[in-house]
């Protein structure tokens, strides 16, 4: 049955991976996931699972156990974080091009160097192009929320594409706070059962996987892989209207916080949304009209719905936590500004990068941007179109 238990994001998403009951777990630990495979770990030594549980010598073999265990016909799942994501590098971009449906659980932890074990965004922001769904979490119920829906939605047969669920390390996962669990038999319906597309396992059918493929035919798997990305928007939306229809949470690619009247708006992503929350409540009983847009799927990138959202403000501020060395602004902010392109009536858009290496971000950091946004709303003129938060320069 249902029941709202105490719980940090590592331990959430153990839970819904237990719920779910996958075929496979292939996974390397690594702080600050660590503790997402001890858990699942612990529930196959108490048999609570009936997983198979795979601890290789390290990520790059935990995601090829995934790749194959897939391409045999499982539901597989990993956990990895940071520098386990990286080197992991290669075998993503194979599990995408095969359109195997693995979920992996990311615990967003900064790259090296230098050596960082706190929470930004720069090891799935690296990964933004390998072709894989991602999804990102504010909190542990989105956490938990996210990764149930994942399995929905890369297992659909016209997405059958892997799928990563991102939650800010520490954070969110060391941070404990109540997390409604929904009832095991209800979360497995939900899920349903697997149906696995040409497995390796099926000898009725002779396949080849991962076959050698110059140039004859390279550009053509790789424009069919392209398209199972690209039908997962309304998968998306459909499978978070089932869900919040059956669990009464519902979920769709961004969140509005209080833009209904907003003259300026914040876009921020993640945990840091929570307290933006917070910024935005206390600037509004000042007689600020300001909103916060909170980014959950950032691939596929919702742009025309994004645009829409944003058109008719004057000034917008994108807050990223990954930086974008020698480009024209960091990730989030170069795909919203792109976005807003071709509309005729558009805000002035700045980007402001902050938290990397887990620091903090708080409700005067917010107040800070927002009283930047209010000079450029006024005025429309941008003095600072980059800049960063919290930090000694």
């Amino acid at each position: 049955m249902k029941a709202v238990k105490i719980l940090n994001g590592n331990q959430t998403i153990a839970e819904a991976a237990r719920q779910i009951n996958p075929d496979v777990v292939a996974a390397y630990p690594i702080t600050p996931s660590t503790a997402i495979v001890e858990t699942i770990a612990q529930f196959k030594a108490d048999g609570m699972i009936s997983s198979e549980f795979v601890c290789p010598e390290s990520e790059h073999s935990a995601m090829s156990v995934c790749i194959g265990a897939a391409a045999a016909g499982g539901r597989v799942m990993t956990a990895t974080s940071s520098q386990g994501l990286a080197l992991m590098w290669e075998m993503l971009y194979i599990a995408a091009g095969l359109r195997l449906p693995v979920v992996a659980a990311i615990v967003n932890r900064a790259l090296s160097a230098p050596i960082n074990i706190h929470g930004d965004h720069s090891d799935t922001m690296g990964a933004r192009d390998s072709g894989w769904i991602q999804i990102y979490s504010e909190n542990c119920q989105e956490a938990y929320d996210n990764f149930i829906q994942a399995f929905r939605i890369g297992e659909h047969l016209d997405v059958r594409t892997p799928v990563l669920v991102g939650l800010d390390g520490f954070i969110i996962s060391h941070s404990a706070e109540p997390v409604l669990i929904e009832d095991d038999r209800e979360v497995r319906s939900f899920i349903g059962e697997f149906k696995p597309v040409f497995p390796l396992l099926d000898t009725s059918r002779k396949i080849t996987v991962g076959p050698i493929d110059f140039t004859d035919y390279y550009f053509e798997h790789k424009r069919s892989q392209i398209e199972g990305i690209e039908n997962s928007p309304r998968v998306i939306e459909e499978v978070g209207r089932e869900y919040g229809q059956k669990f009464g949470r519902f979920y769709g690619f961004f969140e509005e916080y209080r833009m209904d009247d907003a003259e300026t708006a914040i876009v921020v992503m993640s945990s840091a949304a929570g307290t933006g929350k917070d910024a935005i409540d206390e600037l509004r009983s000042e007689g600020l009209r300001i909103g916060l847009l909170k980014p959950r799927v950032f691939r596929p990138f919702p742009h025309e719905k994004i645009a829409e959202a944003l058109k008719k403000i004057k000034a917008v501020a994108v807050l990223d936590r990954a930086s974008s060395p020698g480009a024209f602004g960091a990730p989030l902010f170069t795909e919203i500004r792109s976005a807003l392109y071709d509309y005729g009536q558009r805000p002035k858009i700045v980007n402001y990068v902050y938290g990397l290496g887990g620091r903090d971000i708080n409700v005067e950091h917010f107040k800070e941007v927002a009283a930047k946004l209010q000079k450029i709303a006024e005025t429309g003129k941008v003095e600072e179109m980059l800049g960063y938060l919290n930090l000694r320069e």
